[in-house]
């Protein structure tokens, strides 16, 4: 892949970097040879990037010609939110307490140049800054009043960088450009990354599992990069994101579905399936809006939950909404038990699902994948219990079983790729209930767990080169929709 570093005038910017090409910003913006340019990093240096400034243009036409541009449109629009920089300034709480505690102004400036400050004691602060908002040079203010914040965030360009720093910022930026890079760059079309979390202990996919995206990924010529949540900040470097992280609306994962998804990457989960998958409310009414057979459900609030043994009857399941793995989720055997189990919910949560008891010995998990079936397993409850997986002193799971899809029953397979739909075409996992020949959905997960030795019993590596396909079918569709739009403009350039 072409690394360009964008300058508004080249004796401005008078360092070579090994592996990168110094480029005029109105060349880069005019010149055929970076119009029609397939694959580009572009590294935009520019002084300034307000709006319709030349830094603006690059990094606009930087996404339109499919190139890979830092900082990107969005980071640009998102330093002149004060919103954002207050959101920011709360999930950088820690390190702006432990960076600045010795500082006894009451306001404090950081200059950030990929990341790094030439204190070391602020890189970790610096670190997390650049991984909210990606951008080459960075000028930060904090002030004090009862507590550091974040109160302004600006790019800067060459010229406003003090001249002691200037050695610094080129070791920093020569340093960015060195991450390791295959010997043959163009043999692997695609950059793709993983999210994980090695220390999550009920991943969606372990670490054999984790090995087989990869070598799928090289088999249909995708680089896979597995990142965590220190790379935030690298998101525009690649062409896709694969999330192998349990999700959570408030939560880092979203955070990373949806900036990666601004930034134009194909997104396994996207920021909308993580909304709608993992809400048990959203999901309860739209199973009933459209028609989707699930047990007999009750939305619960304080004004109304005297209706539910009434209704239900018992026993009875409540669920929080943003429940998973089977944690978060009760059976009450009694009105006594459903009071204390609600009030556990309202402290935090002001809707709870409650669903009539359909006991079962397994749950069938219909895997869905671009609106077609992929896999299909039997989630056997644990001994002696009523879920597949129970937490106490030590995890405890139910057996699986994985069938052909064709070999599981046809009616289940349908309304699992049914109510897929209703989500969106991303990868799914679709929990059913067979009782007395009918099939109830009990919820569609996102992120849904393919572990080795379960999950792939039946496709074996088949399971992950196929979601690796759908990868790759996404990259060349969305790159045949700039590869035509790209030669429009380079038609009317010449």
């Amino acid at each position: 892949m072409t690394i360009l570093i964008v300058v508004e005038n080249r004796k401005l910017w008078p360092h070579d970097i090994p592996g990168a090409e110094i480029v005029r910003a109105r060349d880069y913006l005019t010149d055929p040879r970076f119009i029609g340019l397939k694959r580009a990093k572009v590294f935009n240096l520019c002084k300034a990037y307000g709006y319709q400034t030349l830094g603006y243009y690059v990094s606009l036409l930087a996404a339109a010609r499919g190139h890979k541009p830092l900082p990107s449109v969005t980071t640009i629009q998102d330093l002149r939110q004060g919103a954002l920089l207050r959101i920011a300034s709360e999930g950088i709480r820690d390190e702006l307490r432990h960076a600045l505690a010795p500082i006894k102004s009451p306001r404090f400036e950081l200059s950030i140049y990929f990341g790094r400050n030439m204190a070391k004691r602020y890189d970790r602060l610096s670190g997390a800054i650049f991984g909210h908002f990606p951008a080459p040079f960075l000028r930060a203010e904090f002030v004090h009043v009862d507590e550091w914040r974040l109160n302004s965030l600006r790019p800067i360009g060459w010229a406003e960088i003090p001249e002691p720093h200037r050695e610094f910022v080129i070791e920093q930026t020569t340093r960015f450009f060195a991450r390791p890079r295959i010997s043959d760059p163009d043999r692997l079309r695609y950059d793709i990354a993983i999210l994980w979390n090695p220390e999550e202990v009920d991943s969606p996919s372990d670490e054999r599992a984790l090995q087989k995206f990869e070598k799928a990924a090289k088999e249909l010529n995708m680089r896979p990069w597995r990142i965590g949540k220190a790379d935030y900040g690298r998101l525009a470097e690649f062409d896709a994101l694969f999330i192998r992280e349990t999700t959570q609306v408030n939560h880092p994962t979203y955070r990373f579905a949806s900036r990666a998804e601004a930034e134009g990457l194909v997104v396994i989960d996207d920021p909308e399936s993580i909304v709608r998958c993992t809400n048990k409310v959203y999901q309860a009414e739209l199973f009933k809006k459209n028609g989707i057979p699930c047990p007999k459900t009750l939305i619960v609030h304080k004004d109304n939950r005297d209706e539910v043994g009434p209704a239900l009857g018992f026993p009875c399941v409540l669920k929080r909404p943003d429940s998973s793995f089977s944690a978060g989720v009760e059976k009450a055997d009694n009105q006594e038990e459903l009071m204390k189990h609600l009030d556990a919910f309202f402290d935090k949560s002001e809707l709870v699902v409650a669903q009539e008891f359909v006991p079962s010995s397994f749950d069938w998990r219909v895997g869905v994948l671009d609106g077609k079936a992929l896999y299909a397993c039997k989630y056997h409850m644990v001994r002696g219990a009523w879920k597949i997986q129970t937490h106490g002193k030590r995890m405890r799971y139910g057996e699986v079983d994985t069938l052909p899809v064709e070999d599981a029953p046809p009616k289940a397979v349908e309304i699992a790729v049914k109510a897929a739909s209703l989500i969106g075409r991303g990868l799914y996992g679709v929990d059913i209930k067979e009782v007395d020949d009918r099939f109830l959905v009990m919820e569609i997960n996102d992120n849904p767990s393919i572990e080795a030795g379960y999950e792939d019993t039946v496709l074996k590596d088949e399971l992950y080169v196929a979601i690796m396909q759908s990868f790759y079918d996404r990259l060349e569709q969305r790159g045949a929709q700039t590869a035509s739009g790209n030669g429009n403009r380079a038609q009317q350039a010449s």
